[in-house]
């Protein structure tokens, strides 16, 4: 793998992750729990969206084959998609999709702080302009899942259910392969060893003061990222989120 091929691969990891996610985020638009929530989650969706416009553009051109963010996120299928399987996995109740966000959040601002570091002034810029975003995004929901874990016994219990399930694919946020480590040779990407020791020592602090137990299992579901197994259900999310461009292929307003 060149250079080029590694920093394209990288930077559509960043960009399909912030893209199913901001999705999957969106979905809850006029069916939170309350308008308050409805308006953040709204935000947190268009913030996702307009990082991975950025990413996905940048990618594009590295690529130098013409295709553009647009093309990117809705010429594809399943198996060319490089996101982690954490942000496909469906919503769930309101307590799973805000413990989703949390430990993706978690992981997002130290892996954003680190790019700000990159040698890429491209990538260092976005990433910079990202990390304004994602420290707010962060602190709500860390904040939330406090308050539920340290809430009521149903809010609690429908919190720890949500970090059982989806505790295995924190994993694979942290799995270095041989992307990564082009990537931190190149002096772009960071060592994802020290962004995991960074991640538990904050994850651990939110779900003590959430009074949630962390799964004792170091078992990693894995693919997403390289592409060589997603779930189910991004298949079934991408059929919604590219049905325009399906249903009238190069379509134009």
């Amino acid at each position: 793998m060149t250079d080029r091929a590694a920093l394209f691969e990288y930077l559509l990891r960043l960009g399909d992750s912030t893209l199913i996610l901001g999705h999957r985020v969106s979905e809850w638009c006029g069916h939170a729990p309350a308008l308050e929530e409805d308006i953040a989650l709204a935000n947190t969706a268009l913030d996702l969206i307009g990082q991975t416009q950025m990413w996905l553009g940048l990618a594009g051109e590295v690529e130098g084959a013409g295709r553009s963010a647009d093309d990117l996120a809705m010429l594809r299928d399943v198996w060319e998609f490089r996101n982690l399987l954490l942000v496909e996995q469906p919503n769930g109740d309101y307590g799973k999709t805000i413990l989703r966000q949390c430990l993706f959040d978690a992981f997002h601002f130290e892996l954003l702080t680190e790019l700000t570091h990159a040698r890429d002034d491209r990538i260092a810029g976005i990433a910079a302009k990202a990390l304004k975003e994602v420290t707010y995004h962060l602190d709500r929901s860390s904040e939330t899942v406090i308050g539920l874990g340290d809430g009521t016994e149903e809010s609690n219990a429908r919190l720890q259910a949500a970090l059982d399930l989806l505790w295995p694919y924190v994993g694979e946020m942290f799995a270095a392969d041989a992307v990564d480590a082009a990537m931190h040779k190149s002096g772009i990407a960071p060592d994802l060893a020290v962004l995991r020791s960074r991640f538990d020592t904050r994850i651990d602090a939110i779900l003590t003061e959430a009074t949630l137990t962390k799964p004792d299992s170091a078992y990693a579901q894995s693919g997403g990222k390289t592409g060589f197994r997603h779930s189910e259900h991004l298949g079934h999310m991408l059929t919604q989120m590219q049905w325009l461009q399906r249903a009238y292929p190069g379509a134009t307003w």
